[in-house]
């Protein structure tokens, strides 16, 4: 345990947990205690570090609440009494349904964001549970929801664990405030606004910020989408609103979302213009620990350890995948850090227990988009497209691995450094398409991710093999995978280097059905790979491919999809990756 006598002194200091650290702080008043289930590390990769020492470098007395019990007496609830400011709620990292249950919606029997990966420490829909409790205790203090539960159920969504259409999260759980998407510009200038005592209708100009109204909303240039009353009668109307949604969020310049539900409506302001390289530099040059909080007393968090010698490098996915929650959360444009801040952290990582120079991520949602935008800014604040790469890469993207390149060059400079390991995915069609390698940085790209940075195995997803389902999936033709494995064997063949191709699928996705199956498993570019990868879909919230699931219909045309729904046709499914060995 750590020394409470002087925590002020050595803790740089850590963020509180308990009364006791509040008080060897010699705090006599907290502004803003944050909620969440997860246990608390103090690491950029977790949202409740990021926001709470963000809120602490601009002056904020913050502490934080981990996993509380909400079965017993509430007294986590009461602990730390009542924020002169707010209390924020999110689950962790994961939605709290996605971290219970898998696809078959069997109970998981561990979680990787709790002391020695016990389950069971935080309830089903957390943020709902917690904000509710925290209503009930303290009636007259806001409530902010915020992280991927609430940022992906902020309007109406189809729950794939009841089966059924839910509305905003807002009125479910009774929250006064949603701060969607990452939350650093909204939650300060929030919090400076409630300090302030603004008025509540400037408080509701706030970008990323939703909340719900009573009676019908007047603005003049907001977008009315369905009323979650008509979504549930409707499908049709579900879809139409996805679609609408879906097309604001991947816009630069985004109009107010207005959804009638009962006798008032929810109300999703535009977002912020993407992170500039200067303020991404300031979210992460933040006096973080990197370790979690010396209450678990050194007890494994399997989460930790999965990214504790990691590097963030950017965020944002133009991707675009149908079945994927990124680009909703994190947003289509890429904001990349600086190179001096990347080398920084990594330097740093020097400092870190049990550090023996292997770090064993430098990537984002997709690794190699660090520092790529449009060529023509100007074109990309018209775009409407959700993704830059299907159904064919826009001529405006610049895809240049040239950035990435030195900045790798960069890393092996730093003195300690023995590897740098790339353990996010990439999209191989930023670098490839059927006829080869598109342009002078690609070539030399790929040969350096496998013989430098692939520690045996480079991971890949293409998801299918079929063109009709990888069409519903927002993913490029199997073409361009066996492209990339013969430039694979060309590259692992010449240099001598022992290394495999892993390819990644997914089955039960919409379009998905036995006969795909059988094809996939007859392809010839899989023979001798390793073929256990596979992940049976799971329809989460605010994506295409979960409206796809509820409704049977393609939400951008209302084209009618097949969609598998029996669990014991899915396990089939999925049973033929495991049909085949390597050979």
């Amino acid at each position: 345990m750590y020394d409470l006598d002087n925590m002020a002194e050595t803790l740089t200091y850590m963020i509180p947990t308990s009364i006791k650290e509040v008080k060897a702080l010699g705090w006599d008043y907290i502004d803003v205690i944050l909620f969440t289930g997860d246990a608390f590390i103090d690491h950029p990769s977790f949202g409740t570090a990021v926001i709470a020492r963000w809120l602490q470098k601009h002056g904020y007395r913050v502490a934080v609440v981990s996993q509380p019990n909400w079965r017993d007496d509430l007294r986590d609830f009461r602990k730390l009494g009542a924020p002169r400011l707010y209390f924020g709620v999110n689950s962790g990292a994961m939605d709290s349904m996605v971290n219970h249950y898998t696809a078959a919606k069997r109970l998981r029997s561990d979680d990787a964001y709790t002391p020695e990966g016990k389950a069971g420490q935080r309830p089903d829909y957390a943020v709902t549970v917690y904000t509710k409790i925290l209503k009930q205790i303290y009636p007259d203090i806001p409530v902010v929801i915020g992280g991927i539960e609430s940022s992906l159920r902020r309007v109406t969504h189809y729950d794939y664990w009841q089966d059924a259409l839910k509305p905003s999260i807002l009125v479910e759980s009774g929250a006064d405030w949603l701060c969607y998407g990452m939350g650093e510009r909204t939650m300060i200038e929030f919090t400076r606004a409630i300090e302030a005592g603004r008025n509540l209708n400037d408080i509701r100009k706030i970008p990323q910020l939703g909340f719900y109204m009573d009676g019908r909303c007047k603005l003049k240039d907001a977008v009315i989408l369905n009323s979650f009353e008509r979504c549930c009668k409707d499908k049709v109307a579900f879809a139409e609103n996805f679609h609408v949604i879906e097309t604001y969020a991947n816009m630069l310049q985004p109009p107010v979302l207005i959804e009638p539900v009962g006798n008032g409506y929810v109300q999703i302001n535009p977002t912020w213009p993407p992170a500039t390289q200067e303020e991404m530099d300031s979210f992460w040059n933040l006096p973080f620990t990197k370790l979690p909080h010396p209450r678990y007393k050194g007890k494994h968090i399997p989460a930790y350890e999965m990214i504790k010698f990691s590097i963030n490098t950017h965020r944002g996915c133009f991707g675009g995948c149908n079945f994927c929650t990124i680009a909703a959360h994190q947003g289509k444009f890429i904001q990349s850090r600086s190179e001096e801040s990347i080398l920084a952290e990594i330097k740093g990582l020097k400092e870190l227990p049990g550090f023996a120079g292997n770090i064993s991520d430098v990537g984002a949602p997709t690794a190699n988009m660090y520092g790529m935008r449009g060529k023509n800014s100007e074109l990309c604040s018209k775009c409407r497209r959700k993704s830059c790469l299907f159904p064919s890469p826009c001529k405006n993207m610049d895809r240049s691995h040239e950035r990435l390149l030195n900045l790798y060059d960069r890393i092996a400079a730093i003195k300690g450094i023995r590897h740098a390991y790339i353990g996010s995915g990439i999209r191989y069609d930023l670098f490839l398409d059927e006829k080869g390698f598109v342009d002078e940085t690609s070539y030399p790209y790929l040969k350096e991710l496998i013989l430098e940075h692939t520690s045996g195995r480079l991971k890949v997803a293409p998801e299918h093999t079929e063109d009709s389902v990888l069409k519903l999936m927002a993913k490029p033709s199997f073409r361009l995978f066996e492209r990339l494995r013969m430039e694979f064997d060309r590259i692992v063949a010449s240099s001598g280097k022992k290394c495999e191709l892993v390819p990644y699928f997914i089955s039960g996705h919409p379009g998905c059905g036995m006969r795909e199956m059988q094809k996939l498993a007859r392809k010839p570019a899989l023979q001798g790979l390793y073929m256990d990868q596979v992940q049976d879909f799971t329809p989460t919230p605010m994506t295409t491919s979960s409206v796809m699931y509820y409704t049977g219909m393609d939400p951008k045309n209302l084209e009618k999809v097949f969609v598998e729904r029996d669990i014991e046709r899915k396990k089939e499914q999925k049973s033929f990756f495991f049909k085949r060995g390597k050979k």
